[in-house]
């Protein structure tokens, strides 16, 4: 059967190869390309007419089908050309750059008669159809979900092997070339398959983490969570800048065990079983059969539409964050992201997002085009310590860390956060709790602030829900926390708020130690510890300086300096609990000396202005008025 090929360099080098082998089906009669095909490229071809004019080189050559290699962009253009020009159509992953493009190749298709096949290889897989069978058995009982997990490393010339490589869109046209819609869309489509998941109208919802450690627009390190119709949840976590390569896999978790599809390998292993392998059909293969005598196509452009959902929820999505340059080892041919191989593995284990496992990289503030804030949602931390989101490390702009984390002093001094020593008898502060005619000791008390979800995402901050409870206990508070970056004149603002809501059904009452017999102990609020050894510490509000005059004092902004930054709090609601002497520390005091009860909610609201250098009293309020305005 007379072919041609769109396409003979980058992957369309693959597809000449494919070629080569299957001389047996097929007879390559032109080439099209915006440029003749280099030396030997054709070698064992025979003598391919070229065209840079696809439709005119089917009808000149005759080929009843058309291959598609060529940038995702021009996909839907070609493929309409191809059909109108009276050729099957085998297009190469992924299926188009958006899904009104996707609707035109498939209107086109049917209203041409004509078969549209994607070249999603691993669909082609004998793997395929026996997980499903064996999910159809009940090998694994009910499925809970699927996983998906994929780290490869990629040198820098990957991202600028052409002009569209790492982008999301061109010259105003879309492209979306990131991890999960380019090099492990496969991963994806497979999973997709595996959950019976394959037509338009079957995907409900997709949340989206996209990343880049590259300088590149789009995303080479991503974590999605698609929501089926019907089906199980799907998380996906791929990236591009691990150390070295693992295959790709999908993991089928079930509540009796769980089937691993290694989809490259054709592998399949249920729990701890052997390992069994399967075949795969070519799909140029099994189009031509389809062509010559009606075979079913196993990739009909139809078997696509719920990828193409997905990629057009991750089109749509806002655009990759930058990682900071702090977590990245740049030292060999590619940027690696040290440890994010396990994390994409604990991912498809867990079927949890980056920022769900606490990765502080995927949570990042940026003030402008500046990473200024990472936030970490799950700490790895004892339960004494009360775990709880936090932000660390903050920086300046000029990249000054301004926070400290698990100081020796304080191990429970996390960064910049919300703590408070006693919420109905719970510890949300961590360490050792006050007892009055006692002092400080260690009871079994402590309770945990947990990540729910994020509400609200961009590049510059969040909305986040969270509950705080004690392990094996109903939760006493809801919390609706937002934080955001803003730059401004001088350095940059972080607005942060937080509103507690009562789930106990009667009011709930706040302390700190100091209500408790400990003097000039009020702390418990929004809490920012700064790094210790901080040289010409200095603090002040618009009336008074030094520790002693400013704490407890209630003023409308109050500023703690060093050397090479400033910190300046701006709040109206509490007093301020300050430290220096002992170590360096800002908070406010929801309790400073008697306790507060509240019903239903309570909500505070608190701005910190970040600086590069010493900022002179006398242009805080100005900053102040900026950063609160």
């Amino acid at each position: 059967m007379r072919v041609v090929l769109a396409g003979t360099r980058g992957f369309g080098a693959h597809y000449l190869e494919r070629l080569r082998h299957l001389r047996d089906v097929v007879e390559l009669a032109g080439v099209c390309d915006t440029a003749p095909p280099e030396p030997g490229a054709l070698d064992g071809l025979g003598e391919p007419e070229f065209s840079p004019d696809l439709p005119e080189l089917v009808k000149r050559t005759g080929a009843r089908i058309a291959i598609l290699a060529t940038p995702i962009p021009t996909h839907a253009e070609l493929t309409l050309a191809a059909l109108a020009a009276g050729a099957h159509v085998l297009v190469e992953k992924p299926t188009a750059a958006t899904l009104a493009d996707f609707e035109r190749m498939e209107r086109a298709a049917a209203e041409a008669g004509l078969a549209c096949q994607v070249g999603f290889q691993s669909l082609g897989s004998a793997a395929i159809p026996a997980v499903r069978e064996m999910i159809a058995s009940g090998v694994i009982g009910r499925v809970t979900g699927i996983g998906v997990g994929g780290a490869w490393p990629r040198p820098a010339s990957y991202f600028t092997r052409s002009p569209w490589a790492g982008r999301r869109r061109l010259d105003g046209v879309d492209v979306v070339d990131g991890a999960l819609t380019n090099p492990f869309a496969h991963a994806l489509a497979t999973a997709l398959a595996v959950a019976g998941t394959e037509e338009r109208g079957t995907v409900e919802a997709v949340e989206t983490e996209l990343f880049h450690a590259n300088a590149i627009e789009s995303d080479d390190t991503s974590a999605i969570r698609v929501r089926t119709v019907d089906g199980p949840p799907i998380v996906a976590a791929v990236t591009l800048c691990a150390a070295g390569r693992d295959e790709p896999y999908v993991v089928v978790h079930g509540e009796r065990g769980r089937i691993r599809l290694t989809y490259t390998l054709d592998e399949v292993q249920v729990n701890d079983g052997p390992v069994r392998r399967f075949g795969r059909t070519d799909l140029l293969r099994n189009l031509v059969a389809h062509v010559g005598s009606g075979e079913p196509l196993l990739v009909p452009i139809a078997r696509t539409g719920a990828f193409m959902e997905v990629m057009e929820a991750i089109r749509l999505a806002p655009d990759p964050l930058p990682i900071s340059a702090d977590h990245l080892d740049r030292s060999g041919e590619g940027v690696v992201l040290p440890g994010v191989a396990g994390l994409v593995d604990a991912s498809a284990d867990r079927l949890a997002l980056f920022s769900e496992l606490g990765a502080s990289w995927a949570t990042p503030l940026l003030a402008g085009d500046t990473v200024v804030a990472e936030y970490v949602t799950r700490p790895d931390l004892p339960l004494t310590e009360s775990p709880r989101p936090y932000l660390h490390p903050v920086r300046t702009l000029g990249g000054t860390v301004v926070t400290e984390v698990r100081p020796p002093d304080h191990p429970h001094h996390l960064g910049a956060g919300v703590a408070v020593t006693d919420v109905g008898g719970r510890n949300f502060w961590g360490g050792r709790t006050y007892v009055r005619d006692q002092g400080p000791t260690w009871l079994d008390d402590h309770g945990v602030q947990r990540h729910v979800a994020f509400e609200e995402r961009d590049a510059a901050g969040f909305a986040e829900t969270l509950l705080w409870e004690r392990p094996g206990e109903d939760p006493v508070v809801r919390e609706e926390r937002t934080a955001r970056a803003v730059p401004l004149s001088r350095g940059w603002a972080l607005r942060f708020s937080f509103t507690l809501r009562n789930l106990t059904g009667s009011p709930l009452t706040v302390r700190s130690s100091a209500t408790k017999g400990r003097a000039g102990a009020g702390y418990g609020g929004f809490f920012w510890r700064a790094p210790a050894g901080s040289p010409g510490l200095r603090v002040f509000t618009g009336g008074a300086e030094g520790e002693q005059a400013v704490h407890g004092s209630r003023a409308p902004w109050l500023a703690l300096s060093a050397e090479d930054w400033t910190l300046v709090f701006a709040q109206d609601d509490d007093p301020w609990f300050v430290r220096v002497a002992e170590y360096p520390g800002v908070g406010t005091a929801l309790a400073w000396d008697t306790p507060l009860v509240f019903d239903d909610v309570l909500a505070r609201r608190v701005t910190v202005v970040v600086a590069d250098g010493r900022v002179a009293p006398g242009d805080v309020p100005a900053l102040v008025a900026e950063a609160t305005g």
